[in-house]
């Protein structure tokens, strides 16, 4: 790993100059989930919330997210997306919903920080549709699941599940 690239020489935050970065596609792929208790989990299963359509919402918020992270995350640029999805799988063992967010443009910088927020935001609005009926859902294991583009390339996360 280099040096970090958000500070100038003084120890001073700075947005990173993308100028003279080749154009590339760019893809990341994030992930997260979260569990609910058994009522929750059937409830969004069988679309019978009281809120309406957990995962649509979710999806949407998702989606929006990640189109506004550089509103929220300070050194990020503002970037044109191209292409952005968020799906879920139901993970009944465990009662855990799992998010999958995918940011795509062609553009000089990374996506990453727009894939983990759109999960992030997705998990949140399940919370927020669901905490009457269970406080204690838990959002876990957020993180990076694969990257393409751009000058460092290719990365798989080493337990992406």
């Amino acid at each position: 790993m280099g040096k970090l690239t958000h500070f100038d020489n003084r120890g001073n935050a700075v947005m990173v100059d993308v100028t003279d970065k080749e154009i590339t596609e760019r893809v990341a792929v994030a992930a997260g989930r979260i569990a609910v208790n058994e009522e929750v989990y059937a409830a969004i299963k069988d679309g019978t919330a009281k809120k309406g359509d957990v995962l649509g919402t979710a999806r949407i918020a998702g989606i929006m997210a990640a189109k506004k992270t550089s509103d929220l995350i300070p050194m990020c640029h503002p970037l044109m997306l191209t292409k952005v999805t968020v799906d879920f799988a139901y993970e009944d063992e465990k009662r855990q919903i799992k998010c999958i967010c995918t940011a795509k443009l062609s553009g000089k910088t990374g996506v990453e920080m727009e894939a983990l927020t759109g999960v992030s935001v997705a998990l949140l609005t399940i919370y927020d549709m669901c905490k009457a009926l269970d406080r204690s859902m838990r959002i876990s294991d957020i993180h990076l699941v694969e990257k393409t583009g751009g000058k460092s390339g290719h990365f798989i996360a080493e337990t992406s599940s």
